[in-house]
């Protein structure tokens, strides 16, 4: 018998890893800040659309030159890029694109930013529930 994983597993599984990352940190206020964020991250999305709620985030998570980065910049940096990473991933639309960004507003057709939206929202499902489970909340 071929056991091989659904795709909503795959979610799980990736989604399990990244809360777990952060879940190790020493920064209790990283914890909180992704936590946070994790939990409004659909809402915004839904909202705002995709590619307009990374641009945010990209924006949040950068600092002046010479600043040092606070867990608020950090846990937008870290939710982008696990996002991201999934979304390029072999298990969701396999990407070869370096900026998942930049793909979203210069190249993706609309039926795959429809797509990438759809994938994001049901991988930040799991996010979300691991991130309530294991991180202190705000």
């Amino acid at each position: 018998m071929s056991i091989q994983q659904s795709l909503e597993q795959k979610r799980a599984a990736k989604a399990w890893e990244f809360v777990e990352e952060i879940s190790s940190a020493s920064d209790s206020d990283l914890k909180k800040k992704y936590s946070s964020l994790a939990r409004k991250a659909p809402a915004d999305i839904q909202t705002g659309g995709l590619a307009q709620t990374l641009a945010f985030w990209t924006a949040k998570s950068t600092v002046a030159e010479g600043k040092p980065k606070k867990a608020e910049h950090i846990a937008h940096e870290k939710l982008l890029g696990h996002i991201s990473k999934w979304v390029k991933s072999d298990d969701s639309m396999k990407l070869s694109q370096e900026n998942f960004l930049d793909w979203l507003i210069k190249t993706a057709t609309t039926s795959q930013y429809r797509r990438a939206t759809t994938e994001a929202l049901a991988f930040l499902v799991w996010v979300k529930r691991f991130a309530e489970a294991k991180l202190p909340q705000e």
